[in-house]
Formats: C-alpha cells, sequence, structure tokens
C-alpha cells in the first residue's frame, strides 16, 4: 500500500523572482532606476518589492551585480603568448564600450568594497587565465588588470558623462568621437607604462630569487 500523495497546491505564479527583478532594472537603467518603476514593471506593488529587495542601493546593487556579471571579458589567445601589450588594448577597447552601454554602473564595480562574490569571483577567474596564457605571476596579472581597469572605467565615466551637453546631435558626435580618441591614446600610454613597469618588477624578482639561490 503507497502512501496517498498530497493534493497539488495551486495559485498564480510567483512574480516576483531575482531573475524578473534585475531585468526590470536593467531594462530601466541605473540612474533611472526607482522602487515604484522595477514594481511596475514586475506588475506588483513596491511594498510588494521590498519583501525581496531591503532597499534602493540593495536593488541598484543587484542589478549592477547581474549587468557585470553578463560583461563578456575579451579572451586571450594562448598561441600568441607574446602579445600581452596587445590584448590589454582589446581589454582596455572591452572597458570603454561597456562602461559606455552602461551609465551609473561606475561607481559599483571601480569600488572594491562595492563588489560581490559573484563579481570578484569573476574578475579572479580572469586574472588567472591572463597569468597563465602569458605566463606572468598572478599578482603581476592582478595589478596589470586592475590597473588598465581602474583608470579606464574612471576616464571613461567622466568622458561619457560630460560630452555633448547642450550640444547639439551633430556636435555632440564629434566631441565624442575626439574624446575617445583621446582615451585611447592615453591608455595606450597607461598600457606600455605599466608593462615596462611589470617587466622591471620581473626582473627584479628574478635577481633576489638567484641572489637566495
Amino acid at each position: 500500500m503507497t502512501a496517498s500523495q498530497p493534493p497539488a497546491t495551486r495559485g498564480r505564479p510567483r512574480t516576483i523572482t531575482r531573475e524578473r527583478i534585475v531585468e526590470a532594472g536593467i531594462e530601466i537603467g541605473l540612474p533611472s532606476i526607482t522602487f515604484v518603476g522595477v514594481a511596475a514593471a514586475l506588475g506588483v506593488s513596491h511594498m510588494a518589492l521590498y519583501k525581496h529587495v531591503a532597499n534602493l542601493e540593495a536593488l541598484k546593487s543587484m542589478v549592477a551585480e547581474e549587468i557585470f556579471t553578463r560583461w563578456q571579458f575579451p579572451r586571450a589567445d594562448a598561441e600568441r603568448r607574446s602579445g600581452l601589450k596587445e590584448y590589454m588594448i582589446v581589454f582596455a577597447t572591452s572597458v570603454r564600450v561597456f562602461v559606455k552601454a552602461h551609465p551609473g554602473l561606475t561607481p559599483y564595480v571601480i569600488r572594491r568594497l562595492a563588489a560581490t562574490q559573484p563579481m570578484l569571483a569573476k574578475i579572479e577567474e580572469h586574472q588567472s587565465h591572463i597569468a597563465q596564457v602569458y605566463g606572468i605571476s598572478k599578482q603581476h596579472a592582478r595589478w596589470l588588470l586592475a590597473t588598465v581597469a581602474f583608470h579606464g572605467i574612471a576616464v571613461a565615466d567622466t568622458v561619457y558623462s560630460v560630452t555633448g551637453r547642450g550640444a547639439e546631435e551633430a556636435e555632440r558626435a564629434a566631441e565624442e568621437a575626439e574624446m575617445e580618441a583621446e582615451l585611447a591614446q592615453g591608455m595606450h600610454a597607461l598600457i606600455v607604462g605599466a608593462l615596462v613597469l611589470l617587466e622591471q618588477d620581473a626582473h627584479g624578482d628574478c635577481l633576489i630569487a638567484q641572489a637566495r639561490s
């Protein structure tokens, strides 16, 4: 004799999930997110949304985390181990494009204390990938990527927040293109200088290791 199964419960399926919340937030955009706006997009009351998210800052952090984890870091070519500079230029371009596509995200990705565990795990995996492909230490990969990402995000955020204010569309586009070119040149110089420092540091480590052996 088998035990009888409890009857299946019926009712309206849940309308508030993390996935739906972040999708609504991404659609609205970080600078414009409000509890009322996200709740309206979900078709629920803002009080119902409060049962799932503590406050507006937590809501923005949740959306920012999802945006960041969806960012596809450019992958390095394991067959071109000598192309670290070229890769870092590609990475810097990816940073600029990412910032341009997501206004309001910078405070959540440039501050270490604002980074969530999924964001940190994504960053660490990327650092390990670059260290392995280009034959550098994890410490050097971390420093190099963090340096380029930090300055790239900060400068790109400034560029896209100030270009074209009060200007006509054609003037705005021209100014933005000019500032993007200057940003690219500046990041190129930063990368070249960072690689020189990295090489000097690696050489110094080798000398210390030789002296200890």
